[in-house]
């Protein structure tokens, strides 16, 4: 089968998430269709996460292709910057305040930057409900996608952006995630300055984080007076059930956490134990370094589907700039094939560059050096930097290659 022009291909995005939105909103930019498939019931189906830091380099370049760039530092929460690193007793040991108009990298919502995104495509772009189960069909296309509730779609072009499980990833590699060895907690907090107003004056205006080597917490502010605070560790990937508890005990794991912070101050032991609500468990978890896969004509990953990492210095900014140079590409190209070829040409070499700086770097999490910055997850880099690559290029005006 020859491979059809982008123009008139049947494009489908797998994943509602930053990444997949993103590709979708830029290919509609420059009139290209895409449908976006996910297994969420609707937009409102659960909660999205905590903030993010979208940078000038990477995050902020995809939604200016995506024309979405103002409406993006609308939203922003610029005071989000402020990071403090803070000591088992609560002690600020470092404060780094952005500048009046600082804008390298505000804060957003995981949450408002979905809506964003959602709110700029076209009605019915996304299909909400629709889990896939599988790829199947030759390399050369077309290809079927199998959804869990029997029903299928034939495409051109698969894009998988549907995170650390991707259900796209098997059909052209074999890598499935791995734990790091250090698991985080979730904690929520809401109306804080009124409920929680001790721990609001501790994280400040933007984040907050502690650790002494062994544990460590991360508190970050979100909009609508919510905090979250991260709960880092060095545990089993069971540890839960290994204890005798479930994830539903809340007062058992608050208990079992209460002691294992036992030397830590009262003003900070409050980021464990007055959450609101059930705490949430989600492990580290990363790909193989280095994570690749042979070229195929009709499939392509981004984001965590292509390169899931921990979350020292990348994340949703990564997967966005992947987006957009994916949309950019099939822009420019004769053909899905070529712009495959010429989109994973910079996303392989980026990712797994990276990724090999990152490998086994899931520890650094609960080193009780100074912070450097945070990966647009949400989680600071914690301990000892090491550089990854310099600012992205800009990326080229699509309509006028083509």
């Amino acid at each position: 089968m020859t491979s059809p022009d982008p123009t008139r291909a049947r494009i489908s995005v797998i994943g509602a998430g930053p990444g997949g939105l993103t590709c979708a909103r830029i290919l509609q930019q420059h009139g290209i269709t895409a449908t976006v498939y996910d297994r969420d019931p609707g937009p409102e189906a659960r909660d999205q996460g905590g903030s993010l830091d979208l940078h000038a380099d990477d995050g902020q370049i995809a939604l200016r292709e995506a024309g979405l760039l103002d409406e993006f530092f609308r939203l922003a929460r610029p005071e989000g910057q402020e990071m403090r690193q803070l000591d088992p007793a609560g002690t600020i040991t470092a404060h780094l305040v952005p500048q009046a108009d600082e804008m390298f990298k505000p804060e957003i919502d995981r949450g408002q930057l979905r809506t964003l995104l959602l709110d700029s495509l076209r009605p019915g772009t996304v299909q909400w409900g629709r889990a896939l189960d599988r790829v199947t069909g030759p390399s050369e296309g077309p290809r079927q996608l199998h959804f869990t509730d029997g029903t299928t779609v034939e495409t051109d072009l698969v894009i998988g952006a549907d995170g650390a499980f991707s259900r796209v990833r098997p059909a052209v590699s074999p890598a499935v995630p791995q734990y790091t060895g250090v698991s985080f907690l979730e904690a929520w907090f809401s109306d804080v300055e009124r409920r929680h107003p001790a721990i609001a004056e501790l994280v400040g205006p933007g984040s907050a984080a502690a650790a002494d080597g062994e544990r460590g917490l991360f508190a970050q502010r979100n909009s609508g007076n919510h905090i979250r605070v991260y709960i880092l560790r060095k545990v089993p990937q069971d540890w839960i059930s290994a204890s005798g508890l479930t994830i539903d005990d809340t007062e058992g794991i608050r208990g079992l956490l209460l002691g294992e912070y036992a030397h830590w101050s009262p003003r900070m032991r409050r980021m464990i134990a007055e959450n609101d609500g059930p705490y949430i468990d989600r492990p580290i978890l990363a790909l193989p370094v280095p994570h690749s896969w042979a070229h195929d004509p009709t499939v392509t990953l981004l984001g965590d589907a292509a390169h899931l990492m921990p979350p020292l210095g990348v994340g949703v900014n990564l997967a966005m700039l992947d987006a957009a140079e994916l949309a950019i590409a099939l822009v420019n190209a004769a053909t899905v094939d070529d712009a495959i070829r010429a989109y994973e040409k910079t996303m392989l070499p980026r990712s797994i560059e990276t990724a090999t700086i990152l490998e086994n770097r899931a520890d650094d999490l609960l080193s009780a050096d100074v912070p450097d910055r945070d990966g647009g997850d949400g989680v600071p880099r914690i301990g000892p930097v090491t550089p990854l690559a310099g600012e992205r290029e800009q990326l080229p005006r699509g309509a006028a290659a083509r």
